[in-house]
């Protein structure tokens, strides 16, 4: 019920080998899924290329989600390419440091507003993008965190973001479902990658998810990367509008 044989998917977030993204892509074409990918600048393509290269990933481009027109680009190229796409993996969030690093309070509406764009509503976008693309059904999944319904010691600004992502993945579940459409978002844990060590204090949360959770021991991306599989394929074709956990069971604890 896995597998992912004859299906077309987009991963955008792939930033580096330690991206979640990565493993999530090496997986999903280990399970048969032809894919596309993207990378966000020039200076993230010498990282991004050799990782698609080693996939053999022909459909690739730039894309900063915040220019319409490169997103509309890459959707474009699905369309002229494949004709149809059955799955999207979007694992992207961004928050200027300083607003990142200071109090939700703190806040600047500039900050907030482009936190909100690139983190929630670029999701948003590429399901609209995607939905004419999907007319035999499809799989959009979004990446969360638990500091989207908990307050998370140093995760400030970036909490009420994913809580916005999370409430947009339900009425986007809720909008899509008549035309065979699922959409899930996926909440890791404390996981080490290259976004995350802008978090303050994040190797403190990493030890404090490995001794605290009910599943001991560090998580890694490879931990996510099943359950993306999983919701791309059809044996998860009856859910839809969920927030579902890796986290050794964190969330059940704190």
């Amino acid at each position: 019920m896995c597998t992912l044989e004859g299906k077309k998917g987009l991963i955008l977030g792939i930033a580096n080998e330690q991206s979640i993204a990565w493993p999530c892509a090496q997986a999903m074409q280990a399970a048969g899924a032809l894919l596309g990918a993207t990378w966000q600048t020039e200076k993230s393509r010498t990282y991004v290329e050799p990782l698609l290269d080693a996939l053999g990933v022909d459909l690739r481009m730039p894309l900063d989600v915040s220019d319409d027109a490169q997103l509309e680009a890459v959707f474009d190229a699905v369309a002229q390419r494949w004709g149809r796409l059955d799955f999207l993996i979007h694992s992207i969030a961004y928050a200027p440091k300083d607003d990142l690093h200071g109090k939700v309070l703190d806040s600047s509406r500039e900050g907030f507003a482009l936190a909100m764009d690139i983190s929630c509503h670029s999701f948003i976008r590429a399901a609209r993008l995607a939905a004419p693309l999907m007319s035999q059904g499809g799989s959009l999944v979004a990446m969360s965190y638990l500091g989207s319904e908990r307050v998370v010691p140093n995760y400030g600004l970036m909490g009420p973001v994913k809580a916005a992502l999370e409430s947009a993945v339900r009425y986007l579940a809720a909008e899509l479902g008549p035309v065979g459409i699922r959409v899930n978002a996926i909440s890791p844990g404390a996981i080490e990658t290259r976004a995350a060590s802008g978090i303050n204090h994040f190797d403190a949360l990493v030890t404090d998810y490995a001794e605290r959770s009910p599943m001991v021991g560090a998580l890694t991306a490879n931990d996510v990367a099943p359950l993306c599989v999983f919701l791309a394929s059809d044996g998860a074709r009856a859910m839809t509008g969920a927030t579902l956990y890796v986290d050794g069971g964190y969330n059940i604890v704190t």
